[in-house]
């Protein structure tokens, strides 16, 4: 077995190595076309044999992988370059989430910040210059304006602040009946520390005009179809949110060059609300006069029933509401779950409540019959997710459940059972992991 995972392992850095030295040869050996920029068609011939070889097995249901498509067993190290222990969940589009005892820093590390996509990353497509890349605002304006990242550096405020972003589907996988899509656990959140200019300063000097209502972002990430007409995502704010002092057009994470799978060049970054509206790679934003209706905007996408319902109780469309602010919730990030403790340890993590402030988080080594307070710090700045700790001790050896949970400043508390909806977003259970107590 040891000998078959190394063969493997050889195979998979060929296969890399082959792309590195000479990409174009190495695409039309194993998928059968000339240039990787055509997408379509299906594997076939030298390409699925070659893949076949590699994977020391056949593909039964070859006829369904798109051109370009890499199996995961040689996925998560080639599409993960530059992060450090993230989970792959989905290389097609790329989505990856951090494990809970990663998240330890106060400041998420740009390594170790999850990654959520749409489509295909334009480092993907070709060459991004960033000093060539432009933003352009537009619609209901006084003045539309294209702006390269230096004239905003040079005509706006620069800010460095700790923002949180969370992906709405954060939870998913604890979902029951299950809810379709990126099976996140916990880890599908971060707060690095992100340098750029302010949303509104930009549309102050725009001239936002009276009829706005709604923002509308476009990046230059492509549809996964290849088509050209199509957008992957296009998602907007309501002009108040946008206004707002912690909303930022970001160039740098924790003060390097974004990380190109969290935008590199140049991003959105919104705090507080679902990581959709966060646009990576953002070329443009459009000012509206009745709220963006952009792909993933519209029917259910990132949106949840308008009143609480039964687990998979069907729900029309049209009782849906678009998801705005985050819930509170919190997460424990030491001691990690699964291994073996003293009888007293440092529990601590993170804790964070979209727009609000966390006032207090609990933890509890008795499946919630009596709780302890933890001492929780300040946010560095609004936006910033909370860190806190606690010692407890244990009174005997035996197998325990920490658990972890926050309550906000208006009083929203996070609950021990999921909210279902069908879509899977929004699950702000509390947080538990596992100790063992010798």
């Amino acid at each position: 077995m040891a000998h078959d995972l190394k063969d493997q392992g050889e195979r998979a850095d060929g296969l890399f190595s082959r792309f590195e030295e000479d990409p174009e040869a190495a695409d039309w050996a194993l998928f059968g076309r000339r240039t990787n920029t055509d997408r379509r068609g299906f594997l076939r011939g030298a390409g699925l044999a070659t893949m076949g070889a590699m994977l020391g097995a056949s593909i039964p249901f070859h006829r369904n992988m798109p051109a370009g498509f890499i199996p995961v067993a040689f996925a998560q190290d080639d599409v993960l370059v530059g992060k450090d222990g993230l989970t792959l969940l989905n290389d097609r589009p790329i989505n990856a989430e951090t494990p809970a005892h990663l998240l330890d820093d106060p400041i998420t590390p740009t390594e170790r910040h999850f990654i959520r996509n749409n489509g295909i990353p334009p480092h993907e497509l070709g060459e991004v210059d960033a000093d060539g890349w432009t933003l352009t605002i537009d619609g209901f304006v006084d003045n539309t304006m294209t702006m390269t990242i230096a004239d905003m550096q040079e005509r706006f405020e620069v800010h460095t602040m700790a923002l949180a972003i969370e992906c709405g589907g954060n939870g998913r996988a604890a979902f029951d009946p299950p809810a379709s899509g990126n099976q996140w656990t916990v880890g599908a959140i971060g707060c690095s520390e992100w340098t750029g200019v302010r949303l509104r300063d930009v549309l102050e000097a725009a001239g936002v005009q009276p009829q706005v209502v709604y923002t509308a972002h476009v990046g230059a990430d492509a549809h996964l179809s290849g088509d050209p007409e199509k957008l992957p995502i296009s998602r907007g704010l309501p002009i108040e949110k946008a206004m707002s002092d912690n909303v930022l057009i970001a160039w740098a994470q924790n003060g390097a060059p974004i990380h190109p799978n969290n935008g590199a060049p140049l991003r959105l970054v919104v705090p507080g609300w679902p990581g959709s509206c966060s646009q990576k790679w953002l070329t443009s934003i459009t000012l509206r006069d009745v709220v963006h209706d952009g792909p993933k905007m519209t029917g259910t996408s990132y949106r949840v029933p308008n009143r609480p319902v039964a687990p998979g109780e069907d729900v029309a469309e049209e009782d849906f509401v678009i998801i705005e602010r985050m819930p509170v919730k919190s997460l424990i990030t030491a001691p990690p779950t699964g291994t073996s403790a003293g009888r007293s340890v440092e529990v601590r993590g993170h804790a964070w409540s979209g727009d609000r402030r966390v006032t207090a988080v609990d933890v509890s080594i008795d499946f919630g019959a009596t709780w302890q307070r933890a001492e929780l710090d300040e946010p560095v700045n609004d936006g910033a997710w909370q860190n806190w700790r606690t010692n407890v001790r244990f009174p005997k050896a035996g197998y325990y459940e920490v658990w972890a949970r926050a309550t906000d400043d208006a009083g929203a508390q996070q609950p021990f059972e999921i909210a279902w909806n069908p879509k899977g977003y929004l699950n702000n259970t509390m947080h538990r992991v596992a100790l063992t107590v010798s």
